[in-house]
């Protein structure tokens, strides 16, 4: 029979298969773990440094000088605040819209990015957590298949001939739970560090728009980098002189 005949590579095929799965899961686990460290040391750095300047320009200035999602997400926002996320004489519709409202834009954009970069990875473990199980469960299913027809074919009747080949078959299903329980609890664990994350990057944003509101969303030596702001210089200069 084609069940019989396929037993022998299908049931080790399904056990490698979760083998597989579960180191994957360990991996991740590593790479996540010192993805979620190295981040939350450098907005460490970064945070100390950046509140301990004496004005909004040093900030700047301790943002470039860093790296780190805190710091991107700054960098986003004094790009926004200096007029370097318009191109010299660019006035299309989107880079008409109040400057307020630029920052708090690109600061939730700029989060976004960071969340994404964060999440890269949590999607396959919460796969290996729904699937594991239904793998194990397909090699146990296929491997009592086998056995029942091998025993058919054989005539045998006796417990020892049904009790081996069955619990043989069993393993799978074992090991298919033994994968999707850590992989879950792991998913569980790295989603929580994540939404921590993100929350402290909603916190430090929500400051960081406070501060670029109380200086009017402008730094000394970047008022004129808008250009409406060039625009409305030159024509406070043509009057002035046309004043005089």
């Amino acid at each position: 029979m084609l069940s019989s005949n396929l037993t022998p590579f299908v049931v080790p095929a399904v056990l490698w298969s979760l083998i597989g799965l579960s180191v994957i899961t360990w991996a991740l686990l590593v790479i996540k773990l010192v993805q979620f460290g190295r981040a939350r040391a450098l907005d460490k750095r970064f945070l100390k440094n950046f509140w301990a300047a004496d004005s909004l320009e040093q900030g700047e200035s301790v943002t470039d000088s860093s790296a780190g999602p805190m710091a991107d997400i700054a960098k986003s926002g004094f790009a926004v605040v200096t007029g370097r996320d318009i191109a010299p004489g660019n006035k299309d519709l989107a880079h008409q819209i109040d400057r307020g409202e630029r920052l708090e834009r690109a600061l939730r954009q700029q989060i976004e990015r960071e969340r994404r970069s964060l999440e890269g990875g949590l999607a396959v473990l919460a796969s290996f957590g729904s699937t594991a199980p239904f793998i194990g469960l397909f090699g146990t299913v296929w491997g009592i298949m086998g056995a029942l027809v091998s025993i058919g074919d054989s005539g045998a009747t006796g417990l020892e001939a049904v009790a081996g080949p069955v619990g043989h078959a069993l393993i799978a299903t074992g090991m298919g739970i033994a994968v999707a329980v850590p992989a879950v609890l792991i998913y569980n664990f790295l989603v929580r560090r994540m939404k921590a994350g993100v929350h402290v990057m909603n916190d430090f944003a929500t400051d960081f728009y406070a501060l670029c509101q109380q200086s009017a969303f402008k730094v000394d030596g970047a008022q004129l980098a808008h250009p409406s702001d060039l625009d409305d210089n030159a024509t406070v200069g043509h009057k002035t002189h046309a004043t005089a």
